[in-house]
């Protein structure tokens, strides 16, 4: 990923905290010599000095299979923003975009234990809606097999960890005001969500 040097995100930990807030995330394969895409939520862990990244597929997916067959790119990111010239303090500038993404790159490995599958599960419903584990506990263990067996799990250790955060920070002190007053009365909770970041990285007045 392309990262300024005054647009990075360098801290593990605010990566890690920003990855867990927008879980819902996209991971990138190579098939064919083709890069395919799918989206799905994911349980993002500290082990250690290890980030570990915990999701599955649709076994019927194609890219169930091919995720082992060389690294993947984990894409996370939300919330973003259009960032009017209106904002800028000269007439000569254009329009931007202020968004936050981090990149994960791994291998994927894959979890085929039952146990784990379902730890992994309970996990993810502990995390997504804690109050489902109750009904889920319910259900009869055969349908909760025929679920766990249309699945492929797995994990990725993250092996690079890149992130960005662009967030006016090359912009004069007023300009960024700017932006966060025409901001904060956005509808849009994208925008309503940048001005928060950017009020979190002291660049509000």
């Amino acid at each position: 990923m392309y990262v300024p040097k005054h647009f990075q995100l360098s801290d593990q930990q605010e990566a890690i905290s920003f990855m867990q807030q927008y879980s819902f995330a996209t991971i990138v394969t190579m098939m064919n010599g083709i890069p395919e895409a799918t989206h799905l939520p994911f349980l993002v862990e500290q082990r250690g000095e290890h980030v570990v990244l915990v999701s599955h597929f649709a076994r019927a997916n194609p890219q169930s299979r091919a995720v082992f067959n060389e690294k993947s790119l984990v894409i996370f990111t939300e919330p973003h923003a259009y960032i009017s010239p209106s904002n800028y303090e000269k007439e000569l500038s254009v329009p931007t975009w202020n968004y936050l993404a981090v990149h994960a790159y791994g291998k994927a490995t894959l979890i085929d234990d039952e146990a784990q599958v379902a730890q992994l599960l309970e996990k993810m419903i502990g995390f997504y809606e804690a109050g489902y584990r109750a009904q889920w506990d319910k259900l009869p263990e055969d349908y909760k097999l025929k679920m766990m067996n249309g699945i492929t799990a797995f994990e990725i250790v993250v092996e690079d960890l890149q992130g960005k955060k662009k967030l006016s920070q090359n912009r004069t002190e007023t300009e960024r005001q700017n932006i966060i007053d025409s901001l904060s009365v956005s509808p849009n909770k994208n925008e309503t969500d940048i001005v928060a970041f950017m009020q979190g990285q002291g660049l509000s007045l």
